[in-house]
């Protein structure tokens, strides 16, 4: 499906950093790749495969955890360090991942006294790095999210288990109940097919420059119905 490049200009404001986030599955990747087409920006995304541990933690966490989570979290700063290094006048990007949720899987995956030496390095490394203009938080029920999983048959996920993409679900919900640090679009994603169906997307890219330019406050949800996704 291609996305359309819509007409900005009948806006007032516009996000000029957008990142998207939830839980694997989710869609994170396809609603960036779509919002980066739109708008006319340029993507961060997150490379999986290129994290030597992540097989390895899928199949025995304990383990791998350390080192899976802080290999991602030198390649996350790095990208958004390059974000802040580039142009400042056109700071146009869009992300599928916010670096705040780093913690939110050290949380969930780490042992005592790694967690306490994780967050040492974090609060280190995410010194003065830019916040969103704007979050996306794609929601959907943990069936949804294994199944997808399962039919994207992806080799480094077939360690996924359904227990832990059920705790990583609920982690995110606490996550963003206490988030407040850029404003937060929550969009459940159940009934959305973002990769094949472009009034889906063009429904969501609607609610978010309305949400962007008439808030009601740091957070909003979009709930679509099975008869208008």
């Amino acid at each position: 499906m291609e996305s359309k490049i819509i007409d900005l200009s009948k806006y007032n404001r516009v996000p000029k950093f957008v990142a998207v986030e939830g839980p694997v599955g989710v869609g994170k990747t396809t609603l960036t790749k779509l919002l980066a087409e739109s708008f006319g920006y340029e993507t961060f995304l997150e490379q999986p495969s290129d994290n030597p541990f992540l097989g390895d933690f899928y199949k025995n966490p304990s383990q791998s955890a350390l080192a899976t989570q802080l290999f991602f979290l030198f390649q996350r700063v790095k990208q958004i360090q390059d974000l802040k290094q580039g142009d400042i006048f056109t700071p146009v990007h869009v992300s599928d991942f916010l670096l705040d949720k780093d913690k939110l899987f050290a949380q969930v995956t780490l042992s005592e006294h790694e967690l306490s030496l994780y967050n040492q390095i974090y609060d280190y490394l995410s010194l003065d790095l830019p916040t969103p203009d704007l979050v996306i938080y794609l929601q959907a029920e943990t069936k949804t999210l294994f199944e997808r999983v399962l039919q994207r048959g992806r080799e480094i996920e077939k360690g996924i288990s359904f227990e832990y993409l059920d705790l990583l679900n609920e982690s995110y919900k606490e996550f963003f109940l206490a988030y407040d640090r850029s404003p937060v679009l929550i969009v459940n994603s159940e009934f959305l097919d973002l990769a094949h169906n472009q009034n889906d997307y063009m429904l969501l890219l609607e609610k978010l420059l309305e949400y962007f330019n008439n808030p009601e406050g740091r957070m909003m949800y979009f709930n679509p119905s099975p008869s208008l996704a």
